[in-house]
């Protein structure tokens, strides 16, 4: 009897632990702003981009600058992992604005054992470029004579090159294409999955040389869009992220002239959505629209008098900021104003704005722990800490 009662006790233990450990999918509201602050953490950078981690368990921060260098912060000093600058857009190594240059890092999921990562850049003909490399004996330094080139695409216009990168549960590599640029789409790229342009690819770079197509790619064996397309309808895709508990994916698009949209994707989904660039900006009819029930429609969106370039961010899933579990943060790059959005239900969305800053937020990043960086275009690397 004693044991039995034992029994049933655990039982009970574990399912209280197991309801404690669900992650926070749904919520009623979020805490006051006040209730977080931006901490600098890193400054004295040029042009950084954006901000990973090795997932290695050596606790450091990899920026990427626009220009070429990749640095790494050990929370004392940074250090340049590795230099392309001489491989980059050379606009990208001045001063004036540009989308070319050093967009996009990855770290392969199994970096700890195979020190093996990935960037995306722009070289100096304007084609995009998907290289793979290795760290070198030294973990601080990559080995650039390790170079392979495993994707080109060529650009034919200098902005909207797209850039990001990421790695899903599964292991997949997630790469983001622009339209091809200009304005409007003049190729009408986004609404043809059979380009490559204005997409957001999906491969297995577990292959020996180059990549191969997984098989559960949403195209394979069909006429209807390319083997490497997950999804298409995209204008601009300016970071996307996986919330790292659920593995759903997080989209900021940048628009045209008046919508910049935030978009959504479950874990479960099998890919092939179109997320309605040029027929629609956001939610806004554009290029003569179309039926919006077949296409994936925004979370959130803003109109240029908010904003003028979506930066999309991360769910946080740290445990320094209890109280904002599973709350998504973006911003604008033009405005700094920075927003949240959250679900109440599995259909509900609440997105409003969380603060005005003074920065140039090119991207948000996370670090092993999940806590949240914010990447300020002007120079500097901040973390959302607890207000003192």
């Amino acid at each position: 009897m004693k044991r039995l009662l034992l029994l049933v006790l655990l039982l009970i233990g574990s399912s209280a632990l197991a309801q404690e450990e669900e992650p926070l999918l749904y919520r009623d509201s979020i805490p006051a702003v006040d209730t977080l602050e931006f901490e600098t953490v890193v400054d004295g950078l040029t042009r950084p981009l954006y901000l990973t981690h090795a997932g290695d368990g050596s606790g450091r921060l990899f920026i990427l600058e626009q220009g070429g260098l990749i640095k790494v912060w050990n929370g004392e000093e940074t250090t340049i992992f590795m230099d392309i600058s001489g491989l980059v857009s050379q606009e990208a190594l001045g001063t004036g604005y540009t989308e070319r240059g050093l967009l996009g890092l990855a770290f392969h999921p199994d970096y700890a054992e195979n020190g093996t990562f990935f960037v995306n850049y722009t070289d100096t003909a304007g084609v995009t470029n998907i290289a793979r490399y290795q760290v070198s004996d030294n973990p601080d330094v990559a080995d650039t004579g390790t170079a392979e080139i495993i994707f080109t695409e060529n650009q034919p216009y200098a902005n909207h090159n797209g850039g990001h990168m990421a790695f899903d549960a599964d292991g997949y590599l997630y790469i983001a294409l622009g339209d091809g640029g200009s304005a409007g789409d003049p190729l009408n790229a986004g609404q043809n999955p059979n380009m490559l342009l204005g997409t957001i690819m999906r491969l297995d770079v577990d292959a020996e040389i180059g990549y191969a197509i997984p098989e559960d790619n949403p195209f394979v064996g069909s006429d209807e869009g390319a083997d490497e397309v997950w999804s298409y309808g995209w204008r601009n895709p300016w970071r996307f992220s996986f919330d790292r508990v659920t593995d759903d994916m997080y989209i900021g698009d940048v628009g045209q002239a008046q919508w910049e949209e935030l978009n959504f994707e479950s874990a479960d989904s099998a890919g092939g959505l179109n997320y309605g660039w040029n027929l629609f900006e956001a939610s806004t009819v554009y290029a003569g629209g179309g039926d919006p029930a077949v296409m994936v429609q925004p979370f959130a969106e803003y109109n240029h008098n908010s904003g003028c370039s979506v930066t999309g961010g991360y769910v946080y899933r740290g445990e320094a900021l209890p109280d904002w579990e599973g709350v998504y943060f973006y911003s604008d790059y033009c405005t700094g104003v920075m927003w949240t959005a959250y679900r109440t239900d599995a259909e509900t969305w609440v997105s409003d704005i969380l603060t005005d800053t003074d920065y140039q937020v090119s991207s948000f990043g996370e670090d092993e722990s999940g806590e949240m960086y914010v990447v300020h275009y002007g120079g500097s690397v901040l973390k959302i800490v607890p207000a003192e």
